[in-house]
């Protein structure tokens, strides 16, 4: 158990550097191929990240908090 908890959390570590190499903010869309959406919402619980409608679709961004 610890090790798939071990590899989710990598994966999440992995998605916030991505955003922050693309400038703090990807198409929902593009994540949505390379990540699981647990991944994301779990990102999204704990308000790492917060997404933002532009009205022609959904960015993931990190959250201002951050």
């Amino acid at each position: 158990m610890a090790t798939s908890t071990g590899n989710f959390d990598r994966r999440a570590n992995h998605l916030l550097r991505s955003i922050r190499l693309c400038g703090g903010c990807v198409p929902l869309h593009r994540l949505q191929l390379q990540f699981s959406d647990s991944v994301i919402q779990t990102l999204l619980d704990k308000e790492l990240v917060q997404v933002q409608n532009t009205g022609r679709g959904f960015l993931l961004e990190i959250a201002k908090d951050f």
